[in-house]
């Protein structure tokens, strides 16, 4: 079994729900769901060019090998919104920082494409490709947020 949390972030400060809960916001805000240690979902306002809801890990359109399990992704649109959240609070370079959210941002795959390697050394895969807790932390560090409780 792996890890699940629900956490918002408002008024620069971090607050645990119930799994899933995602109850009204006062923007700005940012809420992440972690499921199963595969998928954070993330929603975040204001969306500026952004849907406001991005993935990490895996969607749930490929977790769950069902197109109707999500909207599809479009990573770049999200990490434009994502990057246009953060300079909501922070100065610096926008452009950068789209770029290096967009590193953490899922895509939907095509679950019949995935070949496990098997020439490949599992002790070489990062933790961050494995256990989405462990990219949801640094997504969060690129964001310039502190961590949840129960999440560092």
């Amino acid at each position: 079994m792996g890890f699940f949390g629900t956490y918002a972030y408002e008024h620069g400060s971090w607050k645990t729900l119930s799994e899933g809960e995602l109850p009204p916001l006062a923007e700005p805000f940012l809420w992440i769901d972690i499921h199963d240690s595969d998928i954070t979902s993330v929603v975040y306002a204001p969306a500026g060019p952004g849907a406001g809801v991005a993935y990490l890990g895996l969607t749930p359109r490929t977790y769950f090998e069902n197109p109707k399990a999500s909207d599809p992704t479009d990573v770049l649109r999200e990490a434009a919104g994502l990057a246009a959240w953060w300079a909501l609070s922070n100065s610096g370079d926008v452009p950068a920082k789209q770029a290096e959210l967009l590193a953490f941002l899922a895509e939907d795959e095509d679950p019949n494409g995935f070949e496990w390697d098997e020439s490949e050394d599992v002790d070489e895969i990062d933790d961050g490709e494995v256990f989405v807790e462990v990219k949801t932390r640094r997504f969060l560090a690129a964001l310039d947020l502190p961590l949840p409780d129960g999440l560092s």
